[in-house]
């Protein structure tokens, strides 16, 4: 079993591929704790492409989760069981990433890079409202949709998110 989560920042993604993974016993993939070193800082493209492939290489069963659409998103997609697209309007993901700052406040949460504070600034604001949201991100979600309907799984609220956790018997909450 492959699954890989996808979708706009604050959607819940990292959240929904803890309880997959907990529930099938899957090693899973934060694609934030790739991205980050401690305070934020970027690490490199090509750690970053290592860290995936080495993941990928060595696991016949995982959740991955985020977008990263330059760490093997083709072979992510083409490989996984199910792809499960978080895509909430920008709202419902400003509301949820709020909460999440408010829950892990002055501390690291256990999806994210060591050292990387959980935060909520403007700059943040902006990238869950606008620029996360690029016609370029749509698009990518789209071709996602259209290459592979049958294991396509789109989710845009939370009633849907709740539907899909108890046709697979599980309780989240995303």
């Amino acid at each position: 079993m492959k699954i890989a989560i996808i979708g706009y920042s604050g959607s819940g993604k990292s959240t929904l591929a803890r309880s997959l993974a907990s529930k099938y016993q899957l090693p899973v993939l934060h694609f934030d704790t790739v991205q980050f070193l401690p305070n934020w800082e970027v690490r490199g493209d090509e750690e970053k492409k290592a860290i995936t492939k080495a993941f990928m290489d060595t696991n016949d069963r995982w959740v991955i989760d985020g977008n990263y659409s330059k760490l093997l998103y083709e072979r992510r997609m083409e490989e996984a069981d199910t792809v499960i697209l978080l895509l909430f309007n920008r709202f419902s993901c400003l509301l949820r990433a709020y909460h999440r700052y408010k829950k892990y406040k002055n501390t690291t949460r256990p999806d994210m890079g060591q050292g990387c504070n959980e935060k909520f600034d403007v700059e943040f604001m902006k990238w869950i409202l606008w620029k996360g949201r690029t016609k370029q991100a749509r698009q990518r979600y789209q071709n996602v949709i259209s290459q592979y309907p049958e294991k396509a799984v789109v989710i845009k609220t939370q009633r849907q998110l709740d539907r899909y956790l108890l046709s697979i018997g599980e309780a989240c909450s995303a």
